[in-house]
């Protein structure tokens, strides 16, 4: 759906982060975790294009229903500092929820991993793998018993949405290229260490309740940079987890009209075709994507 929603409050979560709340009923009911949202300022043509921006979160009416969406931004450029001005009461064009989403979480243990801003998608995740906020019925019916989220910035200051995640009882493990908060280096550190823990590798006997259960043990959700991205899905593989990459691709339109988006993924007979990061994707088996 497209429509023109207004702001009901923006607020600085982390530095040049803000999270921007819009009221859409019929959004926070069509959304799940993993998909997006293309925001643009009406009447405006420059910029001329939306942007996209994850689902972050919905948010509850005084009786318990769904009344709006949230979404998390950093702010790089002229749309997003545009945005940084909005406030309670501006009107503002949002098409979707676009996108597939995450698909619902099955294994016992979830690792969500999260580079930069890409932290975005994953309380709505952790909130479905809870089975709260109406996200994926079927999480409900079937909750992950544990989520550790591995997230990684430039700086402390750029951390956002820890106190949100937190009370979901969710194992928050941190890294800081300057060292300002948690580990002194790359998030992917972290990973992988947690798999080399938690996991058996290419050489290592599965465990026998891995082998008897139905639900495999761990699972990957990973959002951020592409190279960040890379590096998670060879640790993956190395580890025979299955894991699930968010893309950031540029987007022009967000459901598949302009062809600006597109990934490479492989073929079953060999080889790799072209693929829409806004229809297809954006979440995207790691093991299917020809890096």
């Amino acid at each position: 759906m497209q429509i023109i929603v207004p702001v009901i409050e923006q607020v600085r979560v982390a530095r040049d982060t803000y999270r921007l709340r819009l009221a859409s009923p019929e959004l926070a009911r069509a959304a799940l975790p993993g998909q997006f949202f293309m925001i643009r300022s009406p009447g405006l043509t420059n910029p001329l294009l939306g942007r996209p921006f994850a689902l972050y979160d919905t948010y509850l009416d005084d009786g318990g229903n769904p009344a709006g969406i949230d979404v998390v931004y950093l702010v790089v450029g002229k749309m997003t500092g545009l945005m940084s001005t909005w406030s309670a009461g501006d009107r503002v064009e949002v098409w979707g929820p676009l996108g597939n989403g995450f698909p619902t979480p099955t294994a016992k243990h979830l690792l969500l991993v999260a580079g930069g801003i890409g932290n975005t998608p994953f309380l709505a995740v952790a909130r479905a793998a809870r089975g709260l906020r109406g996200y994926a019925a079927a999480a409900a019916q079937k909750r992950v018993d544990n989520i550790t989220f591995c997230y990684g910035t430039r700086s402390a200051e750029y951390l956002a949405g820890l106190d949100d995640i937190a009370p979901l009882g969710v194992e928050l493990r941190l890294a800081t290229d300057d060292g300002s908060r948690g580990h002194h280096g790359f998030v992917t550190d972290l990973v992988a260490d947690w798999l080399l823990k938690n996991t058996p590798g290419d050489d290592a006997e599965q465990p026998s309740h891995a082998r008897t259960s139905s639900r495999p043990p761990a699972a990957i959700f990973c959002c951020g940079p592409e190279p960040m991205m890379h590096a998670v899905a060879r640790l993956a593989e190395q580890h025979k987890v299955p894991c699930w990459l968010s893309l950031e691709t540029p987007m022009a339109c967000g459901f598949g009209a302009c062809f600006s988006c597109v990934t490479k993924v492989k073929q079953p007979g060999g080889g790799w075709d072209y693929r829409r990061v806004c229809v297809e994707g954006p979440i995207f088996p790691a093991e299917s994507l020809a890096f």
